[in-house]
């Protein structure tokens, strides 16, 4: 074997490698790694979250996965990290981030909101790794 015929043996390797990397990776909407943590599920009905608003609490760079769903349409805000997710019948809302920035952030609903109600849904506080 050549060393061309080896120096492209070695690279395919590495792309096929690469590939199945991000392949068998978890899917991550807002860029990042970080360490796994549970997925939250949270349910809106009539406008109003089902046994209260969640509080969730990560270490920074922990990755953070929220469902939540919801009998009617509705968008959903991530204050802080500016995320914004519609979630209806059928089709929950999913959050997944890296939590990289410190503090404590509100999940709202701008349905609930522009109806009257109260518009929290989750507090998601990121405490220092």
């Amino acid at each position: 074997m050549s060393r061309n015929q080896r120096i492209g043996l070695i690279v395919g390797t590495v792309v096929v490698a690469l590939l199945a990397l991000k392949l068998l990776s978890p899917g991550d909407d807002e860029g990042g790694g970080g360490r796994a943590t549970e997925t939250t599920r949270i349910e809106i009905r009539g406008a109003e979250v089902a046994g209260g608003p969640a509080e969730i609490k990560v270490t920074k760079g922990e990755r953070v996965r929220i469902v939540v769903a919801s009998d009617a349409d509705d968008e959903l805000h991530l204050h802080g990290y500016d995320i914004e997710k519609e979630a209806g019948p059928g089709k929950p809302a999913r959050f997944e981030l890296t939590a990289n920035v410190e503090g404590i952030f509100e999940i709202e609903s701008h349905t609930a909101e522009d109806a009257g109600k109260e518009p929290l849904i989750a507090t998601l506080t990121v405490e220092p790794g």
